[in-house]
């Protein structure tokens, strides 16, 4: 990931820590729940100054995103419905689905070395698209977990390097209007604290139950949350959850940023800050326990033949991904030459995914 690699120059440049201790960041937030590159943030700040440490590196990461988020959002859902605006989001649907391939191509050529991923990764895609729902994505999860544990437990494995590319999204059926969306202000919504104070708790806890069942990156976590907030609990629409990515995507930080998005359509100003403190708050205090408990979890067998199982999952999970959204993209030529053009552009000339979303948009201006 790219941050990580920022992470890593900086801390050598000034020589604020050996070596191995930005390596032993790095393994452990490949082995815990959350989004790797933000832990790799608040396991680089522990070892550098403790507890205060911690938080002040993890804030330093993510709000200036965060505030970058919330102001998008405000834009969004008071000027998103304007022809011109709708023609610059159609832009971003095929440049997803892009990133999402491209995703699955980086991490497939990593860790799928045999019929055993290849299966494991088939039975993953087959799952999502079949049944989908939030418990069948953690099955996934947990089922690819126990199978790598019994396949590859008596192999010396390693986990590979983190991906240097940072694809997103998924999606999937629409949601069955369940009434419970709030129609909310460009405004912070101060009064939701009084009139639902329990629907901005839901947020907090829902995000926080998702948040410890991610593992290695933020893309295997998008089939969740779609789930859950387009599905089930009728939050946004599958457009709203797709646009809301391309939205995090085009900020600097990670894409887990989404939760801000989703937040504030559903419970405004204090929706937003509920949901991203959820999704990210539980995963960092597991990697300052885990940071101080390190040694013994580094040298587990067990827990690399788990993530060796995880891993090929993940990628049929993205391929689920990316077939669903391209379900959701304008039926239009311009959508295959957007999504042409992006897979070229990340794959072969290796372009920031920063930079495709806003070029996205801006052909999408013109195409459609």
């Amino acid at each position: 990931m790219p941050l990580i690699a920022v992470i890593q120059n900086y801390i050598k440049k000034n020589n604020l820590l050996e070596e191995q201790e930005i390596l032993d960041a790095i393994f452990l937030a490949s082995v815990l729940p959350g989004p790797m590159a933000f832990n790799v943030v608040v396991g680089v700040g522990y070892r550098l100054r403790g507890i205060k440490g911690a938080v002040v590196c993890g804030l330093g990461a993510l709000l200036p995103t965060l505030v970058l988020v919330l102001g998008l959002s405000v834009a969004y859902f008071q000027w998103g419905q304007v022809p011109l605006v709708d023609r610059l989001f159609m832009g971003f649907t095929p440049a997803m689905i892009a990133i999402i391939i491209s995703a699955a191509w980086s991490m497939g050529r990593k860790t799928i070395k045999g019929v055993p991923e290849i299966v494991i990764s088939v039975v993953a895609c087959t799952v999502l698209l079949g049944i989908g729902g939030f418990y069948s994505t953690v099955g996934i999860v947990l089922a690819s977990g126990f199978t790598g544990w019994l396949l590859f437990s008596g192999s010396k494995t390693t986990p590979p390097a983190p991906s240097k590319s940072e694809p997103p999204v998924q999606s999937q059926r629409e949601p069955q209007g369940s009434g419970k969306l709030l129609s909310v202000s460009p405004l912070p919504a101060l009064w939701l604290l009084i009139i639902k104070p329990s629907l901005v708790l839901k947020l907090f806890t829902t995000f926080a139950v998702m948040s410890v069942t991610l593992f290695g990156s933020g893309y295997v976590f998008i089939p969740i949350i779609q789930d859950l907030v387009v599905n089930s609990q009728g939050w946004v629409t599958n457009k709203e959850f797709i646009d809301g990515l391309a939205i995090s995507q085009i900020t600097p930080g990670p894409i887990l940023i989404t939760s801000a998005f989703i937040g504030y359509k559903v419970a405004g100003l204090l929706g937003a800050l509920s949901a991203t403190v959820g999704m990210f708050l539980p995963p960092a205090l597991l990697m300052v326990v885990g940071t101080y408990f390190l040694d013994s979890l580094k040298e587990s067998n067990e827990v690399k033949a788990a993530l060796c199982g995880v891993r090929p999952a993940v990628v049929g999970m993205l391929i689920a991904a990316a077939y669903v959204v391209g379900s959701t993209a304008p039926p239009h030529w311009a959508s295959a030459v957007i999504l042409t053009t992006a897979l070229i552009a990340i794959i072969r000339f290796r372009v920031e995914v920063a930079l495709i979303i806003p070029v996205a948009g801006i052909a999408g201006l013109a195409l459609y």
